[in-house]
Formats: structure tokens, sequence, C-alpha cells
């Protein structure tokens, strides 16, 4: 590579580490740590190809200025876990926007496929629910309580349980990312074709309105995190196909710590959900207004968490860091 091509490849990576180690501007200690990997590979390839360069020189000079910063940044803050959630997670998220609307656009078109099946063969709800789950909502909607599946457990095992099995989905529709993306796909059409043919089943026994105001009070933040499980996955999946300038097992390495810190981002939402499943749902006489309250409030808290929020911090981060330092040109 030439030597030209090699800087403009690689100096964005370089001014923001020089901002660190200038004071200028900050970043998570994993994400430093990382940046001063790259920075010492980047020093050894200019040492093999442009020996006496000045690109060399300027790759010595900021790697020298940043062992002792590394370590000191190393050192965990007591507020970590606010952190993460606040800063660390929601930046780490701004480059997974792609993504996220790739496994959203997936599960909304399969939903319309499951809708759109159900509606063309009378069989496939029972296929795709099971026997046993329709005729059991048969009987409760001939009880006059459709919704009594929700009434069966009392509130905390049915909690306890709902949230540990969703996290297992989530944790199983992640991991399948590991077949090249694909297999965490497969697991968010499964799930719309189940929701879509689910959904259509209530519509045509009139109990439409009544299905929505009640699933959704749980299951806004339920499907949600399914789906933002699904774009762990393809992030893990990608880091296995798609390496870039890594080798490798370096892109899968990442792809696993940056994926893993988006499941982690979904535990308190799954808890959220179980509760809600668990505690609120089961309250099928609430009135339209409050249930539209909590599944209005549900889908704005996770767009704003998952989508405007990354956007505004990384927009704060960047205006912040308008001053740039230059560094050494290079003739072509």
């Amino acid at each position: 590579m030439r030597e030209a091509a090699f800087v403009k490849q690689n100096k964005d990576k370089w001014l923001k580490f020089e901002n660190v180690i200038n004071n200028k501007s900050q970043i998570h200690p994993d994400e430093l740590s990382s940046l001063y990997i790259e920075i010492t590979d980047h020093l050894s390839y200019a040492q093999t190809f442009y020996p006496g360069s000045k690109t060399l020189d300027y790759l010595n000079y900021i790697a020298s200025q940043s062992h002792q910063i590394i370590y000191k940044s190393k050192k965990e803050s007591s507020k970590r876990f606010i952190t993460f959630f606040t800063k660390e997670f929601p930046l780490l998220m701004y480059q997974y926007q792609k993504q996220l609307l790739i496994a959203f656009l997936v599960f909304m078109l399969f939903t319309i496929i499951g809708a759109y099946s159900a509606a063309n063969d009378g069989a496939f709800v029972r296929s795709i629910l099971g026997d046993g789950y329709v005729n059991m909502t048969l009987e409760n909607i001939e009880k006059g309580d459709p919704m009594g599946v929700y009434k069966e457990q009392g509130e905390f095992n049915m909690f306890l349980g709902i949230t540990i099995n969703n996290i297992r989905f989530a944790l199983i529709t992640y991991i399948l990312g590991t077949i090249f993306s694909i297999g965490s796909l497969v697991k968010i059409m499964e799930t719309g074709i189940m929701l879509g043919s689910f959904q259509y089943f209530f519509f045509t026994k009139g109990l439409g309105w009544e299905s929505v105001r009640t699933i959704w009070i749980h299951g806004t933040i339920e499907i949600s995190v399914i789906i933002i499980a699904g774009c762990a996955g393809m992030v893990l999946g990608n880091s296995i196909m798609f390496p870039k300038t890594y080798t490798r097992l370096e892109s899968f390495i990442r792809g696993v710590k940056n994926s893993l810190k988006i499941i982690v981002s979904t535990i308190p939402f799954f808890i959220i959900a179980g509760f809600l499943e668990g505690y609120v749902t089961r309250h099928t006489e609430m009135p339209d207004w409050l249930a539209i309250l909590i599944i209005g409030g549900s889908l704005a808290l996770i767009v704003f968490y998952y989508v405007i929020y990354p956007r505004q911090l990384y927009k704060k981060q960047q205006n912040n860091h308008l001053h740039i330092p230059k560094i050494p040109t290079i003739n072509e």
C-alpha cells in the first residue's frame, strides 16, 4: 500500500488517539486500549514499509506518549455501571444502527407474511401456535375471558418464569448469529411469523383490539429486545464474515465484546417486560387510555434509548472534538 493511502485510511484513528494524549478529548478505557493496539500495529507496518518516513516518526511519537495514559485510564470507575448505560453503550449502539434497522425490517416483513399465511390457510395458526394453545384460547373466549392465559399463574412466578424464558430466547437468538448472521435472522423470522399469525387469529374472532391492548402492554418491550438481540447476533456474525482491516480472530474478539454489550443492555428491559406481563397484563379490565399510555411509553423508551439517544450522544461528542490537530503531511 502506498504511504499516502495508508495515512488516508488510518488518520482518523490517529487523530482520535492524539486528542486523548493531549487531553483534548476522553474515551472509554476499553476503546483507548483497542486504539492503542491498532496504533502499535500501524507502527510495526510503517517500520517495515516506510522506514525513515514522517509517518513512522509520527506513529513513534504518539505510541511512546501513550503507555502511561493507557494504564492510568484502565482504573475502573466506581460509576462504571451507570456510565455503561448512559455513555459507553449508547455510543457503541450508534455504530450498529444499520444492523438494528435490518433486524427490524426482517421482523416486520415476516410478521406480515405470518398474518397473510394465516389468512390463506385455516390450519396455519395451529401449525405455528400448536393445538394446545389454540384450544385453550378458544375455551377462554367461550368463557368470556379471551386473555385468561395471563391470569393462570401467580404474579411473581409468572414474572420470574417469563423473564428467564425471554432472556434464554434472546441468548439463543444472539448465539445463532455465529452462523454467518443468518441464524439470528431466522429466529427473528420465526418470531415475526408467530406474532403475525397470533394477531390474525384474534382479529378473526373479533378480538383484534382486545388482543392488541392486552398483549402489547408487555409485548412492546419484549418483542423489541428480541429484535435487538437479533441485531447483536448480526454484529457477532458480521465480525466473522467481514473482518475489514483486522485479522479474522481480532475481528471476532471485537465482535464478541461489542455484541455482548448489546445483550447486557437488554437485561433491564427483559426484567421490565417480565414485570409487566406478570403483574400488569393480567388486569384486562384496565381502561383503554391506561393500556395505550403503557404501550406508547414502552415504545418511546425503546426508540429513544436505542435509536435517538445514541445519535444525540454521538453528535454531542463530535461537536466537542471540532479542533483536531494535524498529522504530518505526506507527498504522494
